[in-house]
């Protein structure tokens, strides 16, 4: 079925409320590796539930728990859009959180297409969804862009070219996240269970050695390395994240995030630019064009 950009832009929003509690939160920050080294330092801030922090990352799954044994659906279906799963990339993420994200809680979350550009052999489609407290409060907006491989060609326009390189200059710091072999299988319990990050079979048909990581396992490592390395634990003052998903992840490979800190704003909003790369690969990058929006 081809694309129909008009439908997909003019359709009205998809709306289902979720539902998160203090164990989904323990859960996600768990599976990127917090309290791993809990004899000389627990994370008791994300791993205990008396003061617990909670990642802004965590709502790329909040409300997303599916029961051991559900398969993924079978397509990507969208008014305007009906893909093969086969041809779709998770091509890259933002995140903007509009105050603390509470350690349990519920909210309404619509979501719809901002944009469908065409690129010629693909499409890339654009989702934003945007979560409302009870009280009518905004908690975040995501921006999720997918990559729709031989959905191009609709006569669309292409969108904006986007060019993005690296200060020119040594980053001011490089943060180091290790993952475990099983690191994958912990993070498909926060609700993605694609085969392609457990089974092995799977993967090779993929085109992999092995099972790889999640895309967002990689940005939540980012997230927390982040708050761990350069906000000082504070989960509180990272509020905004947007990579572009450029390479895999192994699990029990390491991920090194290069950070070049800019001058803050007068209202102390700074803004941090990164890249995240694998050293056991001779750097091969894993996250590009990447920024994360901190406060003082």
């Amino acid at each position: 079925m081809p694309i129909d950009r008009d439908k997909a832009l003019t359709a009205e929003p998809s709306v289902r409320e979720i539902h998160w509690t203090t164990r989904d939160v323990l859960l996600y920050h768990l599976s990127l590796g917090a309290g791993a080294d809990a004899a000389i330092g627990p994370e008791l801030h994300l791993t205990y539930e008396h003061g617990l922090g909670v990642l802004p990352t965590f709502a790329m799954v909040a409300g997303s728990g599916i029961s051991a044994g559900e398969a993924p659906p079978p397509g990507f279906h969208l008014p305007g859009i009906d893909i093969d799963l086969r041809a779709v990339l998770h091509a890259g993420q933002g995140l903007q959180v509009h105050r603390p994200l509470p350690a349990s809680g519920n909210a309404t979350l619509r979501s719809r297409v901002a944009e469908v550009w065409d690129k010629g052999k693909a499409a890339l489609v654009v989702l934003e969804s945007v979560a409302t407290g009870p009280e009518g409060e905004q908690l975040w907006t995501s921006t999720t862009r997918i990559w729709a491989r031989g959905e191009g060609g609709f006569g669309g326009e292409p969108g904006p070219e986007e060019r993005w390189t690296a200060p020119d200059r040594p980053a001011d710091t490089v943060l180091t996240s290790a993952t475990t072999p099983q690191q994958a299988l912990w993070y498909r319990l926060n609700g993605d269970l694609n085969p392609l990050h457990a089974d092995p079979a799977f993967a090779r048909a993929a085109g992999f050695d092995r099972p790889i990581l999640h895309g967002l396992a990689s940005y939540g490592l980012v997230c927390k390395t982040l708050v761990d390395g350069v906000l000082d634990g504070d989960v509180t003052r990272l509020t905004g994240l947007t990579v572009r998903f450029a390479g895999p992840l192994v699990p029990g490979e390491s991920l090194a995030t290069s950070v070049w800190r800019e001058e803050p704003a007068d209202d102390g909003v700074e803004q941090l630019v990164l890249h995240a790369a694998c050293p056991e690969r001779e750097g091969a990058p894993v996250l590009t064009h990447a920024t994360a929006t901190v406060t003082a």
